[in-house]
């Protein structure tokens, strides 16, 4: 697939505070690409860049290989979903739909055969003469992504576009959204900081903290091989303990050894040991190099969620069997399930 945008070493500052550190990104044509981070990561920066809201301070923006840093935001082939979906109340859903066509002066057929193109994509057919404030919030969420997509854009940007909307509602229109990009083979650029949202709906996700992208990757290569404790952290939960590596496949942490398969470190170099919760097994406690006591027990639904207490750091497990509060168990896991990060450095 060819890259259908293209940034290289974007820096933004604002009041002389630096809130993109040189971003370079790679979008390839009909993906579906998230970014991902807390607030404040510079993710939102990235994609009013992309659209044209923004001037990068240095660096450049390409579109299908052609630089477009002085192109205003008409002129691109892009469009924008934003979470508050800036409908206009005095237009019905048909003409909310069909608003960027008559500014193009398209003719009145052909703004009736694409308008209804994309009333059936957003299913909303039936709902034409409808007032966008008698719309539910995922309606009017419908009616903002035809109203983007009708203009026949090269890619779509939204900006945290379920946010407004409640769990059951939102993750309808995960799928919904997951749907409409495929069917239309667009490229689409979605700004989140639900690391489910993510992992659910991308081809590819860029996780963000502090005006760095941390990593670039497929959901399942973000959630199993993070590269950093950031990251893992951020991507769903983890036990994260201090360790260092006496030798390659050797790790040492709460006073133990262990196996692993991470190789490439200093002789007993300083890193972060990722263990996801679910990778934490549970047995006897006089079989465990690792014990500790149960202090709490959640039910999550598909799974309990225990923290235990030990020696030198509460572990989160999740288990499908739960263990009595005050109960001591020993804990293990396998070599592939210990990830060795190197410390993260701050810039």
């Amino acid at each position: 697939m060819d890259n259908v945008v293209e940034l290289k070493d974007i820096v933004v500052e604002f009041d002389g505070e630096r809130v993109l550190k040189n971003i370079s990104l790679d979008i390839k044509d009909k993906e579906f690409v998230t970014f991902l981070g807390p607030s404040g990561c510079g993710k939102t920066t990235t994609l009013r860049i992309i659209a044209g809201f923004l001037n990068p301070t240095s660096g450049d923006v390409l579109f299908e290989g052609k630089r477009i840093n002085d192109l205003p935001p008409h002129k691109r082939n892009v469009n924008t979903v934003f979470q508050r979906y800036a409908l206009f109340p005095h237009l019905n859903v048909y003409e909310n739909i069909a608003f960027g066509l008559r500014v193009q002066k398209v003719p009145e057929k052909e703004i009736l055969k694409r308008v209804g193109e994309m009333l059936e994509l957003v299913n909303l057919m039936g709902f034409e003469k409808r007032a966008v404030d008698r719309l539910s919030g995922g309606q009017q969420q419908r009616v903002a992504i035809a109203r983007a997509l009708v203009n026949r854009p090269k890619v779509l940007l939204l900006d945290e576009p379920l946010g407004a909307l409640d769990l059951k509602l939102r993750k309808e229109m995960q799928t919904e959204l997951r749907k409409i990009q495929q069917a239309l083979e667009l490229t689409f650029v979605y700004v989140t900081h639900d690391q489910e949202e993510a992992l659910t709906m991308s081809d590819t996700v860029v996780v963000m903290n502090g005006g760095h992208i941390q990593q670039i990757g497929s959901p399942i290569d973000i959630y199993n091989e993070p590269t950093n404790a950031f990251v893992a952290d951020f991507i769903g939960e983890s036990n994260i303990i201090n360790g260092c590596m006496p030798k390659d496949c050797v790790v040492e942490f709460t006073g133990k050894r262990f196996e692993c398969v991470d190789k490439g470190f200093s002789p007993d170099e300083t890193v972060d040991v990722v263990i996801r919760p679910e990778d934490v097994k549970v047995i006897p406690a006089e079989n465990a190099k690792l014990t500790g006591i149960v202090e709490s027990v959640v039910f999550k639904g598909v799974h309990y969620e225990m923290i235990v207490d030990g020696v030198d750091h509460k572990w989160m497990i999740h288990s499908t069997k739960a263990e009595p509060v005050g109960s001591m168990i020993g804990m293990c896991f396998d070599p592939y399930d210990i990830h060795i990060m190197k410390k993260t450095k701050e810039a």
